[in-house]
């Protein structure tokens, strides 16, 4: 990949690239919104892959990326703009959220609730995260898990209060996207899901699995149809392990 520069395409889960870890002080990395920042990153000549920065609740994301980038490359050379694979699927984010959860509660009484929290985004993606909180819940050491939405309802206050009204004795917070979880008094805030050195990690390998593609299959990624079949199955072959249930527990505490 010498000389392929590395677009990340942030959505309403990093509030368009805004709250991504690496988008302040990297020299490699070009953050940006799948519209018109996107063709304009592609516009600025050299090869580029872009990297749908999903955790898996914006499936639209790699299709707009996808659109902008057949136009933005009309009258480029083949292969020289790719689309990566999404870094994340919810299966991820479920692993990801458990992993944060056994390292805020290690050694915490069983009845404490755990409150996911993003960004509103609409019906979809929204109820999305309801399901995540639903499949975090199954192996998790909490007395509950629930949702709260930033700019929408129920919000963090909301979440807390109901979180302690069904018998929960104290709250954790916990960012279920790349926006931190903010700041209450009495209440704990855990994360956040990916620490800087893994989300590069991730990055590197969705980057180097799209120039594999283009040069084992001649697959630029951006096709209309079809973008993300394979991903559950190289995510399990290449991604660093999920934190299985049966480990929760011994994870180390990193509360802020």
């Amino acid at each position: 990949m010498t000389g392929r520069r590395v677009v990340l395409v942030g959505g309403h889960e990093s509030r368009q690239g805004r709250c991504l870890p690496l988008a302040e002080g990297s020299g490699e990395l070009r953050v940006c919104g799948a519209g018109r920042d996107l063709h304009a990153a592609v516009r600025a000549g050299g090869p580029v892959v872009a990297v749908p920065m999903t955790l898996g609740r914006d499936p639209d994301l790699p299709r707009l990326a996808a659109q902008t980038l057949r136009w933005a490359s009309r009258d480029r050379p083949p292969g020289e703009v790719l689309l990566a694979e999404p870094l994340g699927t919810v299966r991820h984010l479920v692993g990801w959220i458990r992993g944060v959860l056994a390292r805020a509660l290690r050694g915490a009484p069983p009845d404490r609730a755990a409150l996911l929290v993003a960004p509103a985004a609409g019906p979809e993606p929204d109820a999305e995260l309801f399901k995540v909180a639903r499949l975090v819940w199954q192996h998790a050491p909490v007395r509950r898990v629930e949702v709260a939405l930033l700019g929408g309802e129920p919000d963090v206050d909301e979440g807390v209060d109901r979180c302690l009204r069904l018998g929960a004795d104290g709250v954790v917070l916990v960012p279920a996207s790349f926006v931190p979880a903010p700041q209450r008094p009495g209440v704990r805030t855990a994360g956040p899901l990916l620490g800087p050195a893994a989300l590069a990690a991730l990055i590197r390998a969705r980057a180097a699995e799209a120039e594999l593609r283009w040069e084992r299959h001649g697959d630029d990624g951006t096709a209309a149809t079809g973008h993300g079949h394979h991903h559950d199955h190289a995510d399990r072959r290449r991604d660093p392990p999920v934190p299985a249930a049966t480990n929760l527990k011994g994870a180390a505490s990193h509360v802020r």
